[in-house]
């Protein structure tokens, strides 16, 4: 292979031309391809057509592999990190040679544009700056090349800790703790800070942002091979993008230091701190407690609250997006002992009656539960283990508390525990998802109600 191409696909400053950009797309893309075809050929005894693979649809892709896509995670995740290293750097220049900002290549990343992005600088001509100015605007574009090209190196050389640790963390010990939520962003934003300033130092605001950049581009990367859904990505990204910016500055002054050993006893030191971490710790019955008011007395209430009909279909967005949604109650039985069964859009609470006492107070244990979500992903039937452990309901009541006037105070309460670190900050989502659990049915309690 000629030294020409492989200095095109591997510098981080050779210029791009058409052409070569073109020519390399279709070369590498088949070399990819061969390379996916036979990891699936290898796992699965499946053909890989490049029909399946070229198909935009994840969920048809993965169905063209088969039942056996999980055990092609690694191997196709590690083969696949040249390749990106190689579109991302090539179209950066290229998009530098089309007169475009470097800034413009964080596009590759995104599915769906990144087609047009490629096909666009597939059609661009070379742009050469003005002679006017062209030895300042040349000098312009080497130095925002060069600070893109640290700034890709970081992310991209995060990156693989990223989604190792989450592999290990998850899907290997199928634990939720501090390293994978502290050690591992901050971590990520080390690494990125580290390479961002190797070759010239940064200010301490640009590299906070290649270490959140490279904790955002881990998330979207555990979202696109199916480690993780849309719902918890999108809840770990504010407190990981912080803890990435923060790791950044530690980086920033071991590339300043020229100290790489201590880098490398950080990242030597965080796997060895997930495994000897033990599960997140299960903290005590945390109480959610929600609140209304209705033109009713708690005689006409209680009725509708051992069991109601069909809700409405919902229609906020926290459950259109995924979150577990009430549907109804049904009541097997009467008083203590008897059975509730409230229906939620992921299957069936089944809640054992403690206490019955109408029309003032009704209390259940919770004796199984389905999942609390339902896991958003370009990859169809995503189940990761956090849905069968890390939160979990105990029990819960009703209270019917008469008011002057007729009015009743009904309250809705539930008991749960949590098990994942750091624990207040996950608190702060899962009670509030509950607490919108507890309005929408409250809500269809006090309409049945005072319409009596």
């Amino acid at each position: 292979m000629s030294n020409r191409w492989l200095k095109l696909w591997f510098s981080i400053d050779a210029p791009v031309d058409r052409p070569s950009y073109f020519l390399s797309g279709v070369f590498l893309a088949a070399i990819k391809y061969a390379g996916d075809a036979a990891f699936v050929a290898h796992f699965t005894g499946k053909v890989w057509t490049p029909i399946d693979y070229f198909n935009p649809v994840w969920s048809l892709r993965q169905s063209a592999v088969g039942s056996d896509a999980a055990r092609l995670l690694v191997p196709m995740a590690l083969w696949a990190l040249p390749f990106l290293w190689i579109g991302a750097s090539m179209s950066m220049r290229r998009s530098v040679d089309a007169g475009r900002s470097p800034w413009s290549a964080l596009l590759f990343f995104i599915p769906g544009l990144n087609w047009l992005y490629l096909a666009s600088l597939c059609l661009s001509p070379s742009v050469p700056p003005a002679h006017a100015s062209a030895g300042a605007a040349l000098a312009q574009q080497t130095q925002q090349r060069r600070s893109f090209q640290s700034a890709l190196l970081g992310v991209l050389s995060a990156l693989p800790l990223g989604l190792l640790l989450v592999l290990l963390q998850v899907y290997g010990l199928q634990r939720y703790g501090s390293a994978l939520f502290i050690g591992a962003p901050f971590c990520m934003g080390a690494t990125a800070g580290y390479f961002f300033n190797r070759d010239l130092p940064r200010s301490p605001s640009s590299s906070a942002s290649v270490g959140a950049l490279a904790v955002t581009v881990a998330c979207a990367a555990t979202l696109a091979v199916a480690l993780e859904g849309a719902i918890c990505v999108a809840m770990a990204l504010p407190l990981g993008a912080i803890l990435g910016a923060l790791g950044a500055q530690l980086g920033r002054a071991i590339a300043l230091h020229r100290a790489l050993g201590w880098l490398l006893v950080l990242l030597a030191a965080l796997p060895a701190a997930a495994v000897a971490e033990g599960n997140a710790a299960q903290g005590g019955l945390r109480e959610v407690l929600s609140v209304v008011e209705v033109d009713a007395p708690p005689e006409r209430i209680w009725q509708h609250v051992v069991s109601f009909p069909d809700l409405q279909p919902p229609d906020e967005w926290l459950f259109r997006l995924g979150v577990a949604a009430p549907l109804r109650a049904r009541l097997e039985g009467s008083g203590v002992g008897a059975v509730r069964r409230c229906e939620f859009t992921t299957g069936t609470f089944v809640e054992p009656i403690t206490a019955w006492e109408a029309p003032s107070r009704l209390a259940f244990d919770v004796a199984s539960q389905p999942a609390p979500m339902l896991e958003r992903s370009p990859w169809p039937g995503l189940h990761p283990p956090h849905l069968d452990t890390v939160l979990r309901s105990r029990r819960g009541e009703f209270r019917l508390i008469a008011l002057p006037g007729g009015r009743t105070r009904l309250e809705g309460r539930t008991w749960y525990t949590l098990q994942i670190d750091p624990a207040p900050y996950w608190a702060l989502f899962s009670d509030a998802f509950i607490h919108r659990i507890h309005v929408r049915v409250l809500r269809h309690i006090k309409a049945l109600a005072e319409r009596g």
